[in-house]
């Protein structure tokens, strides 16, 4: 949904070049099993954006998974300043996406013993490429094939198993939809394939519980930590005069179409994200 360049740059262990050249053995854990975090943040006029919060975030997820903890942001700055440099993006807009894997699997299978913990040795890399925020209205559908486990720890974490949201969104290409929307074990909508829910409601900005299964998005906290945006539980039905938006950290679109249902379209998608962006709040 974000427009973003082909021409991407990398580093991973202290060299850069182009991602489509750049590589990673085949034995990482994160390749092999999805066992890693990865954080994808907007570059908006040569600044990462809210780059405190995903870094919390990506830290809060490593802690869940048992894994050793990210870089710390005092290390990205420099290499972040470098990455935006190389990519010519000083004032100019883009998409940095920071990935921690567990590293090298040391044996076959999924076990993490602890002599195999302590001899693994986690890896970091980082992409940048050039790219503009999206705010155009998109059709979805309500996923009938995926949902989503509302009691897994892993709703915590931003990690790189995408392979139910990779599922889900097909689900609705297929169909003639853009994106798809997932239901809770419980029946209450939880978010899209890659971003969360707002639903503008008799005034009021409502967004899907957490204990729904939700990812917790930085811009959905943003939204919270505001006071613009309050938790409820959304169902699977639009009430009459609802704007239902999805919103991430490199766009913002508002959804014409639900399923069967025409929705009235929120007028200016732009500014109420640029609003959470610039929003002086903590993840």
């Amino acid at each position: 949904m974000t427009k973003i360049s082909n021409n991407s740059i990398g580093w991973i262990d202290g060299t850069w070049g182009s991602t489509e050249k750049l590589s990673i053995p085949i034995c990482d854990r994160g390749l092999t099993l999805g066992d890693g975090l990865f954080e994808t943040i907007l570059i908006y006029k040569g600044v990462p954006k809210l780059l405190t919060s995903h870094l919390n975030r990506m830290q809060k997820g490593a802690s869940i998974l048992k894994m050793n903890a990210p870089p710390s942001e005092e290390y990205l700055h420099p290499l972040i300043a470098e990455g935006i440099s190389r990519s010519s993006l000083e004032n100019k807009n883009g998409v940095l996406r920071l990935n921690w894997s567990r590293g090298n699997n040391l044996s076959r299978g999924i076990d993490l013993s602890k002599t195999i913990i302590s001899q693994l040795q986690h890896r970091f890399w980082l992409e940048i490429s050039s790219g503009e925020p999206s705010f155009e209205c998109l059709s979805s559908i309500i996923s009938q094939d995926e949902r989503r486990n509302p009691y897994s720890k892993l709703n915590h974490c931003k990690t790189f198993d995408y392979s139910q949201s990779v599922k889900a969104r097909l689900e609705a290409n297929l169909a003639g939809f853009d994106e798809a929307l997932l239901l809770s074990h419980s029946g209450e909508i939880c978010c899209s394939t890659t971003a969360n829910l707002l639903v503008h409601r008799q005034n009021k900005w409502l967004t899907p519980r957490s204990q729904s299964g939700c990812l917790l998005g930085v811009m959905r906290q943003q939204g919270i930590n505001s006071g613009k945006v309050k938790e409820a539980r959304i169902d699977n039905i639009p009430e009459e005069g609802d704007e239902w938006l999805l919103i991430n950290s490199l766009g913002c679109h508002p959804i014409h179409t639900l399923n069967q249902y025409s929705l009235n379209i929120f007028p200016d998608p732009k500014s109420f994200w640029l609003s959470l962006i610039d929003a002086n709040c903590s993840y």
